[in-house]
Parts: structure tokens; sequence; C-alpha cells
């Protein structure tokens, strides 16, 4: 009984730092979508390779006149929700493909623009170890089903 309490309590853990996670998405999505809207110099214009302002201004900052940082916002409030709903696969499925447009956009950063964004690559940072923490929740799952036990949700 020890062993599926421990089993238990580690993968209530995955779901709250999970969630954390998501939160601390939220938050730099945030702050990218205040530079998306400011016209002051940003704190994260570091230099001619690092500046926030440059990303946030471009035409790739909105698809459908809809800020890109606000649908990170979205969508890491979606993982957040999915993560304590105990949701595994569907947090998985959500984390790969939100990696897979933060991906797309690093490809915009790296060859188009040529300027990276702070808060993107830290958005980025995020949801890659989010995936990485969802497949591991989902593959304690499926370990437990295939040793015949309960899901530990």
């Amino acid at each position: 009984m020890g062993r599926v309490s421990n089993l238990r309590r580690k993968t209530q853990l995955m779901r709250i730092l999970l969630a954390l996670l998501a939160f601390a998405g939220m938050v730099v999505s945030a702050l990218a979508l205040q530079v998306h809207y400011s016209t002051a110099t940003e704190p994260c214009s570091i230099n001619e390779r690092w500046d926030c302002g440059i990303v946030n201004h471009s035409s790739y900052a909105e698809i459908a006149h809809v800020p890109v940082a606000a649908i990170g916002i979205l969508g890491y409030l979606g993982l957040a929700g999915v993560a304590l709903l105990r949701l595994r696969k569907v947090f998985t499925v959500l984390a790969l493909v939100a990696c897979s447009f933060a991906l797309y956009l690093s490809h915009i950063e790296r060859d188009v623009l040529t300027v990276w964004c702070l808060y993107c690559v830290i958005s980025q940072s995020l949801i890659a170890v989010m995936v990485l923490g969802g497949l591991g929740w989902t593959g304690a799952d499926l370990v437990a089903k295939w040793r015949g036990r309960e899901s530990y949700s």
C-alpha cells in the first residue's frame, strides 16, 4: 500500500507542478502582450539580436488580428485547467501542439526576423518542460495500467 500512495503523491505533485508551470507561462505571455501594445523601450530590448519590441510588433505577432501572446495566455490557462482536472493524455497532446507552435515561432525569430524575444524564449522553454512532464505523467499512468493497477491521478 505504501508503494501505491507514494506513486499517487508523485502524480499529484506532477499535476500541481504542471499547473504552476502553466501559470508561469501565463505571466510570461502577459508580459509579452504588454510589449505588443507598448510603444516604450522595453526592458527586454537588450541589443540587436535580443529585442522583444521588434518581435512583438512584427507582422508575425498576430494571427487574424489576435496577438500571439493573447493566444499564449489562453493556451496556458487551458493547460492549467486540463492538468488540474487530471486529464493526462489531453494535457500531453495539447502541450505537444503548443510546443509545435512554439517551435514554428522560434523558426520565425531565428530565420525570418533574426531577432529573439526573451519572453518568447522563456515561454518556449516552459512549454518544452511541460511536454516532458506531460509525457512522464502519462507514462506513469500507462505503466500502472500495464502492471494491472488503478490509475494514479
